[in-house]
């Protein structure tokens, strides 16, 4: 199970953590990824991890602002957002890799069986 938490309502330039609460599984096994989805838009890829917190990959739109970690002591893994843009506005998506110890870093939504209900991120400018 994944419970994505952390959202809320910023200013453009505004920062915000987001956290991933994984249950169920040995996380350390997983990669795990963030996805974001805009209103009347299709859900994108903005980051992603291999299962030991090592390889981290950003979207273009995001790199250099955000940052994805992974803590498997806590079983959570975090999304720091910084100098946020009105067009980051979206409701934010964890995701786990549905195979373990996978070597490449998924980008792909159909490839993603569980998500998170998902936390709303809204920069206002």
């Amino acid at each position: 199970q994944l419970q994505a938490s952390g959202g809320g309502l910023v200013q453009a330039g505004e920062s915000l953590r987001l956290s991933c609460a994984f249950s169920g599984r040995a996380f350390s096994d997983y990669n795990m990824a963030w996805f974001r989805q805009a209103p009347g838009q299709d859900r994108e890829f903005v980051a992603g991890i291999g299962r030991r917190g090592f390889n981290p990959q950003h979207a273009d739109s995001v790199k250099g602002r955000f940052t994805i970690s992974k803590d498997n002591a806590k079983n959570t893994g975090y999304l720091q957002m910084d100098s946020l843009k009105p067009e980051d506005t979206a409701v934010y998506y964890c995701a786990v890799d549905p195979k373990s110890l996978n070597v490449q870093i998924a980008r792909t939504v159909g490839y993603f069986i569980n998500w998170g209900q998902g936390t709303q991120v809204t920069v206002s400018s």
